[in-house]
């Protein structure tokens, strides 16, 4: 798990209403989870995604065109939502929040989210170039 996207996925916890998020991969491992989410609860919640993410993909004949590239599930339950998002290649990004969410503040900060890990997530590692052997 990288903890240093932890702090990244915090930010989403500062919309009122948001509970949890969790990066995962598309084979549904914990990549990172915000800091107050216990990492057994998050690795049960990253294999799910992956299952959730993997279903709702399917269904995109359903939309008469099973070429349509999937871009987000919503999951209402009686006392909440979870959203899942595409969050660059083979990663997700999930947020947990109560039923009182407001849905557009938190999807627009989900895409916030995913424009900053993707830069992060494609930078190369730095190399000590300046170290002669």
């Amino acid at each position: 798990m990288n903890d240093d996207l932890s702090w990244m996925l915090d930010s989403a916890l500062e919309i009122p209403g948001a509970l949890h998020a969790v990066l995962i991969s598309a084979d549904g491992l914990l990549m990172a989870r915000t800091q107050d989410f216990d990492k057994d609860d998050a690795d049960r919640v990253a294999a799910a995604m992956s299952g959730v993410q993997s279903l709702s993909r399917s269904l995109a004949f359903f939309c008469e065109d099973a070429s349509q590239r999937w871009r987000q599930t919503v999951v209402e339950f009686d006392g909440g939502w979870v959203f899942l998002i595409s969050a660059g290649e083979g990663a997700y990004l999930g947020v947990s929040a109560s039923p009182d969410i407001d849905m557009q503040d938190i999807t627009f900060r989900m895409q916030q989210l995913v424009g900053q890990l993707g830069k992060t997530l494609m930078t190369p590692p730095r190399e000590n170039l300046g170290v002669r052997s």
